[in-house]
């Protein structure tokens, strides 16, 4: 039993000290058994000193069915989370995963997932966030605040450059110091250092050749030194099977080897490692104790946690707000949408995707979520109806067609294992949407789906409305939208290419999908728009594009100073107008161009937005700040990060090729003495205009 008087108990002591005490009477065994779990999703018990099992469910959006055994609410996936580009909104949302992780009795949500959607093919990109590392950084933080405010801990994963499914336990990813520090590694810094993430999965793939949940370099190095990360290490799901052997993984850094009983952290591999004098104790010690001390920021050392809900009202009310929130419009010739009783009465509603259900246990994998119930497509243009449009079941003799179509959590499809073989909609729909198009030029396609899609019919289709995977509420969502009484205001968070060739990663074998289980990341710095940017490629939607039922006016952009050194914030102000018919929403984007930029370097980066919901006639004044810090590059001779002076432009837009105004301003070569990060204070060569 526990002592009542030990520090470990005594929930008014900090976590560090109470998983410290704890640590310290636990006996070299009880260490060792600590290391792998117990079964499917739990840790091991320590009985003597009243230490129970410490569960963790999936997933990032909504708890498993298959790790909780209860339905819970199924929230829109990562990507449709990401397209409402809503702090706040994601903070809501944290909170209401962490609530019902906590009413299953779970102790860790395995999520946020943040990898970078560097190939459209990738089979979990409906799982993740965003192509750009800015905003994956800014979209986590909140997720991961809001989850832990609950007493959960928010595992983000995977770490680190895990961006496809194909040969995903033994491939490794080659990829340079920069594109790690630029590209692929600050969301996992954001969630860490303003996050306070408690846990972090490991990826199943290698790292320039070490796997990641035996990477020292990933796990010790960066997470803890770096970052001072101070939760614990969970490895993907049998990873280490593929780790190598039992010391690479407790020097490498793995807490928590799942599931079951381990395959390199058995009790007896991990006692036998020790005698063999391959590991020490402090070893041990180094990885256990942030695993000890998430449980007691989670309150699984105290005897009484607090009680949560799922599956309320509440729940439910935000899944189908956040599906409104990520509604992308994509296309809407001749203002077809959203549909008017006053100019239209038939409606044809066709498409695989009517009827279809999206919220299932296991389907897609992991981010599975089976909820209690689903409004399909089908159920919710019946209930949002109200009789203001009879439903026809032959395009030519409708008004209006609306043809629903997209992909599913098919294997081979936005799945876990396999990644997409290409960019086209499966089975005949490209083939049914021309034909429903034929019929009647008025056709509108309602697109499910996570990843960017080919769509050779774009031009013969009058609207294409985005909805992505949108949850056990996404039916009425879509409904909402169609009929307008929801305003879309989603926009992208990645790239649409028009064709395969145009995406970066597949400029070769090499790049994509690897040769020799090794996958080139020889695109470096230049993954998604960056890539169309630097390349003067036309995509099929950019980054950052999703339009609106009424209009937004930019003007008046000025800045509060155009020169400006590091240690200064850039400031900038306009009007934004609505100068529509109806109340919406914009996501103002602020991209920062660098005009000397040397060759090997983007031609301009997202660094900041606001979204601002307006009624119609309405004007409000947007401010906009950026920390000069945070236009840094890392610099691969140095070494480290700092500042190049010169020659700049502040651009202000509705998406990355919809620019409404720019202003230009220069940064001096001056060093900012208050910035100590990777000693970056080191003199630059280019000289400031």
């Amino acid at each position: 039993m526990a002592e009542s008087t030990a520090d470990y108990t005594n929930p008014a002591l900090p976590a560090e000290r109470r998983a410290t005490d704890l640590l310290a009477r636990l006996t070299l065994e009880e260490k060792f058994s600590l290391c792998a779990g117990q079964g499917l999703w739990k840790t091991k018990a320590v009985p003597r000193l009243g230490l129970k099992p410490f569960m963790l469910t999936d997933g990032p959006r909504g708890v498993g069915f298959h790790s909780s055994g209860k339905r819970c609410t199924a929230f829109p996936s990562g990507i449709a989370q990401a397209a409402s580009w809503d702090e706040a909104l994601l903070r809501r949302f944290g909170a209401a995963l962490g609530q019902e992780c906590r009413a299953v009795g779970g102790g860790t949500i395995l999520g946020p997932a943040i990898n970078i959607c560097r190939t459209p093919l990738n089979g979990r990109t409906f799982e993740y966030l965003s192509e750009d590392p800015y905003l994956n950084s800014r979209l986590v933080v909140p997720i991961v605040h809001g989850v832990q405010e609950q007493g959960i801990a928010a595992c983000v994963k995977h770490f680190a450059a895990n961006n496809q499914e194909t040969d995903r336990v033994r491939i490794s990813s080659e990829v340079s110091e920069r594109a790690l520090q630029e590209i692929y590694l600050p969301a996992f810094r954001a969630a860490v250092e303003e996050g306070d993430a408690w846990s972090v999965m490991s990826a199943y793939n290698k790292v320039n050749g070490v796997p990641a949940s035996a990477s020292a370099d990933l796990l010790r190095r960066r997470l803890r030194d770096e970052w001072g990360f101070r939760g614990f290490v969970v490895s993907d799901w049998f990873a280490p099977r593929f780790a190598g052997g039992t010391e690479s993984c407790v020097k490498g850094g793995l807490s928590l080897e799942m599931p079951g009983k381990g395959s390199i952290y058995k009790t007896g591999k991990v006692r036998e490692a020790y005698h063999n004098g391959l590991i020490t104790e402090r070893d041990v010690d180094a990885n256990l104790h942030g695993l000890l001390t998430a449980m007691a920021l989670t309150g699984h050392l105290d005897p009484v946690r607090s009680r949560a809900v799922r599956n309320t009202a509440e729940h439910q009310q935000l899944a189908r707000e956040m599906a409104e929130a990520g509604m992308t419009l994509l296309k809407n010739d001749n203002a077809v949408l959203p549909l008017r009783p006053t100019d239209l009465r038939k409606v044809a509603v066709l498409g695989p995707a009517l009827k279809k259900r999206y919220c299932l246990p296991l389907y897609g994998g992991s981010a599975g979520v089976w909820s209690p119930y689903e409004v399909t497509a089908r159920k919710g243009l019946e209930g949002e109806n109200r009789g203001r449009f009879e439903f026809v079941k032959e395009a030519r003799d409708a008004d209006v067609v609306l043809f629903f179509a997209g992909l599913s959590h098919r294997p081979g499809q936005d799945s876990e294992v396999r990644d997409r073989a290409s960019l086209s909609l499966p089975g005949r729909q490209d083939e049914m949407i021309r034909a429903a198009a034929r019929q009647n030029p008025n056709t509108v396609v309602v697109l499910y789906g996570g990843s960017p899609v080919a769509m050779p019919w774009l031009d013969e289709v009058r609207a294409v409305l985005l909805c992505w995977y949108p949850g056990m509420e996404g039916g009425a969502a879509v409904a909402r939208t169609l009929f307008g009484d929801n305003n879309p205001c989603g926009k992208l968070p990645v790239t649409f290419p028009r064709s395969l060739a145009d995406s970066p990663a597949h400029a070769s074998p090499r790049s994509y999908p690897g040769d020799k289980r090794t996958v080139h990341y020889d695109e470096e710095l230049f993954v998604g728009y960056r890539h169309f940017d630097k390349r003067d490629i036309e995509p099929l939607f950019p980054f950052g594009h999703g339009l609106s039922y009424t209009r937004f006016d930019y003007d008046n952009l000025v800045l509060e100073q155009d020169a400006l050194d590091a240690a200064d914030t850039l400031v900038a102000t306009l009007e934004l107008c609505n100068s529509g018919e109806c109340a919406g929403a914009e996501v103002v984007q602020l991209y920062i161009a660098d005009l000397d930029a040397p060759e090997d370097r983007p031609v301009q980066a997202l660094k900041g937005f606001a979204k601002h919901t307006l009624a119609a006639g309405e004007r409000v004044t947007v401010r906009l700040e950026v920390a000069v810090s945070d236009l840094r590059v890392f610099s691969p001779e140095a070494g480290n990060w700092e500042l190049l002076p010169g020659r700049y432009e502040l651009r202000v837009g509705s998406s990355l090729r919809d620019i409404r105004l720019r202003a230009p301003f220069g940064l001096r070569a001056t060093a900012n003495p208050d910035d100590d990060s990777s000693n970056d204070n080191n003199a630059t060569t280019r000289e400031a205009s």
